[in-house]
């Protein structure tokens, strides 16, 4: 008798043990559970009483809406029952018989305009914008017909900026091609510049239209053959050749640096006379010796390398300005 009152504690133990869960016993976990359920009632009567607050924002909003139809109608209303007891009375001149006559139509119309565009679902809010938008496009001489292509035109240019870029093709023209200069000059032969002035500058317009750019860049390049010259006027001249106050014999050149440039100079004073380039900016520049065909650094190759002695045209947008 004794041994068994003495195991009763023990197992009741075992008994609060089974009662718990995560270290809960059975009506705390009821609790916790009466908790999460009031949260979750919580959540949804908040988002209830949003939904509710925004039909009664839009419904305020609607009313106002319909308010400020049914004044105008009632004021277009007065105005019709005005003009009518007006127009009854017959004491009223020609001239001011016609007048009110005249205002009458035009009320009639406006009444009907307005209860069709109330009935399509038009509101007046609507028609105050594209007003407004009409006045914009006429002010900055926007051709109203030629609107829709022109908002066709900037989307698609949007989209394509958008898209991924397609990189301008740079044109190359060297001696190897059979573009040549005067021997140790920036004198262009005969052949060279009906080119340029022909295909090269239509080639040129349609990639400025294409890739939508408004800069063209010159760029000279030399091979590693010393100059015999012993002195350069480019510092004097250049200007006035560019201004085309002076011919591009006029140059000297000292280096292939001089040399490279004063070639680029002649290049673009033909592209600058072209009129399918006339709203693009001509940039001339000279890559020396510096650059091998394939945008690779020199490491030194002395020579006469035809390949070598190139014109590179590259166009390009014109970069914006950062500041405010």
């Amino acid at each position: 008798m004794a041994a068994h009152i003495a195991e009763t504690p023990k197992l009741e133990h075992k008994g609060y043990n089974r009662g718990l869960i995560l270290g809960l016993t059975m009506a705390e976990s009821m609790l916790l559970l009466v908790f999460c359920l009031l949260l979750v009632a919580a959540a949804l009567v908040t988002a209830e009483r949003k939904k509710r607050y925004e039909a009664e924002r839009e419904l305020r909003v609607t009313e106002q809406k319909l308010a400020e139809l049914k004044k105008d109608n009632f004021d277009a209303t007065a105005r019709v029952v005005e003009l009518q007891a007006r127009l009854g009375a017959g004491n009223l001149s020609p001239i001011d018989r016609e007048k009110f006559e005249k205002e009458w139509r035009e009320l009639i119309s406006a009444r009907h305009a307005v209860d069709r565009l109330h009935k399509s679902g038009v509101e007046m809010t609507e028609l105050e914008k594209l007003a407004a938008l009409r006045k914009v496009l006429i002010d900055n001489g926007i051709d109203l017909d030629a609107a829709p292509a022109e908002i066709k035109r900037l989307v698609t240019a949007n989209a394509a900026a958008k898209s991924p870029h397609e990189w301008p093709p740079i044109i190359n023209l060297s001696e190897a091609g059979g573009y040549y200069f005067r021997s140790g000059s920036a004198e262009l032969t005969n052949e060279f510049q009906q080119i340029l002035s022909t295909s090269i500058s239509n080639q040129i317009a349609d990639n400025l239209s294409r890739y939508q750019v408004d800069v063209i860049e010159v760029i000279g390049h030399t091979d590693e053959q010393p100059l015999a010259g012993t002195g350069s006027n480019l510092d004097k001249t250049f200007i006035d050749v560019l201004d085309n106050k002076l011919p591009i014999t006029s140059l000297e050149s000292a280096d292939n640096a001089g040399l490279g440039l004063a070639r680029a100079i002649a290049v673009a004073n033909i592209l600058k006379a072209n009129p399918k380039l006339t709203q693009a900016t001509v940039l001339p520049m000279s890559a020396a010796q510096l650059i091998l065909p394939g945008d690779i650094v020199t490491a030194g190759q002395a020579g006469n390398v035809e390949a070598r002695r190139r014109i590179e045209i590259r166009i390009r947008r014109r970069a914006q300005s950062l500041s405010p």
